[in-house]
């Protein structure tokens, strides 16, 4: 075995052997086609094709490939430099089957495939990196909060008292989890939430509506239009009375 990562292009000449070390297959051009054990597969851009130590397997590229190739070399090289990695790296290396990148793993690629892999230290850490990297299951973009329900059910329900928790059932989350993810999405809790959407609602009912002013306090959940016009003062810097006759400019 050679460097433990280097870049190779592969032609129309068919390769077939069997090695004693498992090696990896990342495909950065082309597509080549690879057969393990007399299963046949077109590895194409962003795929990884896993050969155990001991398959035997045969490749060829029609219009010619490139492709970063890993070549593990051997179990105690897994334990001393993977870590608490060594264990999955050893389960994904036992078994042939074909991957494919995620968008961080193909940019770690394009770079060490542009990089000089020769170079011992890049060729070490790269296939470090690589491993560490195939070893986590890519994660799918997590779903944003259903604004347009909860917006939906506020506007709903605005003349009532709301609580966190049934802002949680509606957005189908734990109270926990609602008010984390309030604060990593829109940088406020729930409640700061439902306050400012129901004094936008009393905004619009001011401006757009003849409501007297205690009227458009009760319908956003005020019992008191004193309080309602602290709570407007704070919001927009003037009075309920103050807003009505300002030019709806907004």
């Amino acid at each position: 075995m050679g460097h433990i990562l280097s870049l190779r292009h592969y032609r129309e000449d068919v390769i077939a052997h069997v090695h004693d070390h498992a090696q990896v297959v990342i495909n950065v051009s082309g597509a080549l086609d690879v057969e393990i054990e007399g299963r046949a597969s077109l590895l194409r851009q962003q795929h990884v094709m896993v050969i155990p130590a001991g398959a035997h397997h045969a490749c060829d590229s029609a219009q010619g490939s490139r492709c970063l190739v890993l070549d593990v070399p051997d179990e105690q090289w897994l334990k001393d430099t993977l870590g608490s990695h060594a264990e999955a790296s050893r389960r994904l290396l036992g078994t042939a089957g074909q991957h494919t990148l995620d968008p961080r793993q193909e940019q770690l690629v394009q770079w060490l495939a542009a990089s000089p892999v020769a170079d011992p230290l890049i060729a070490r850490q790269g296939a470090i990196l690589l491993l560490a990297s195939l070893n986590t299951p890519a994660q799918s973009p997590r779903a944003h909060l259903p604004f347009a329900r909860l917006d939906a059910y506020i506007d709903q329900h605005a003349a009532y008292p709301l609580q966190v928790a049934d802002l949680a059932q509606v957005a189908d989350l734990s109270c926990a989890r609602l008010h984390s993810r309030f604060i990593s999405e829109c940088g406020q809790t729930p409640m700061e939430y439902v306050r400012q959407r129901r004094l936008r609602q009393a905004l619009y009912l001011l401006r757009q509506t003849s409501l007297a002013v205690g009227d458009v306090a009760s319908r956003v959940g005020y019992g008191s239009q004193s309080a309602f016009a602290a709570a407007m003062l704070r919001e927009f810097g003037a009075s309920p009375s103050a807003l009505r006759r300002e030019p709806d400019d907004n």
